[in-house]
């Protein structure tokens, strides 16, 4: 069985850190390895976000019970911000701070490796386009549209969220826009066999986009709301992140004319 990365926002349930298995990661699952458009600057702020990403993920690990103190604590819980006076005095702060802190923990490592594994891809690029100071807004601006927009579908949920693929997906969405002629590298996993394959990033990041709305439109009808509250992949949040990524794109407007979409090797 290949290795299952794509991004995935978990919620989780219980006592303890427990990601739900449905989602996207299946065996199946195209895997990308790199694009084809070179960064011409320095991706500093993208480096840095990986590197507190994986940080912040080794005090989880040294923290013990799994990170569950950190995931209690600092991940963002939708009835802290939506409905604080119900449960007492520090709730609205700590909705509040869990915007912000909730997208540097992680359920796992393979739910690291998965969302560091797409930042490194795509984030260098959408960096190169918007420059240091406006690609750190636009990461941590769209991270905390899509906490609110699954927020939105469990105002009442006391499960804490975590993970950096709401703001990796407005990433995606960003280089979906900029980069649309670029081609990813892939594996793709057939049987025992995975051949490279270099897919368009358009169909790639619009193929990604449509299975986040079809997940997350499944889970609205077969579960309601009390199933966005228990627990599972923020599908919403991939979804609102992709949108808050070219929204914020717009707003911010690149600094220079991102490089060509392909290039011939």
């Amino acid at each position: 069985m290949a290795p299952r990365v794509l991004p995935g926002r978990f919620v989780f349930r219980g006592s303890s850190p427990r990601a739900a298995r449905a989602g996207p990661y299946h065996p199946r699952t195209l895997i990308p390895l790199r694009d084809t458009i070179p960064s011409r600057s320095i991706p500093l702020v993208n480096g840095a976000l990986i590197a507190a990403c994986v940080g912040v993920f080794v005090l989880q690990l040294l923290a013990g019970s799994g990170g569950d103190a950190f995931v209690r604590a600092f991940g963002f819980v939708p009835a802290r911000l939506f409905h604080p006076g119900e449960l007492g005095p520090g709730s609205l702060s700590l909705g509040l701070f869990g915007l912000f802190s909730s997208m540097f923990l992680h359920g796992g490592f393979l739910h690291l490796a998965g969302n560091m594994l797409f930042l490194w891809i795509f984030g260098d690029n959408v960096e190169d386009a918007l420059g240091h100071g406006r690609y750190l807004v636009f990461y941590v601006g769209s991270g905390v549209l899509a906490a609110l927009l699954q927020g939105f579908f469990a105002t009442r949920s006391l499960v804490p969220m975590v993970g950096a693929s709401g703001a990796i997906a407005g990433v995606l969405g960003a280089y979906f826009v900029l980069y649309p002629h670029a081609r990813v590298v892939t594996i793709v996993p057939l049987f025992f066999l995975f051949p490279l394959v270099e897919v368009p990033a358009f169909l790639f990041l619009l193929l990604w986009f449509l299975l986040q709305f079809w997940q997350g439109s499944a889970a609205l009808v077969t579960s309601g709301r009390a199933g966005a509250a228990a627990g599972g992949v923020a599908w919403w949040a991939h979804v609102g992140g992709f949108a808050a990524g070219i929204a914020l794109l717009v707003l911010l407007k690149p600094r220079r004319r991102p490089a060509p979409g392909h290039w011939i090797r």
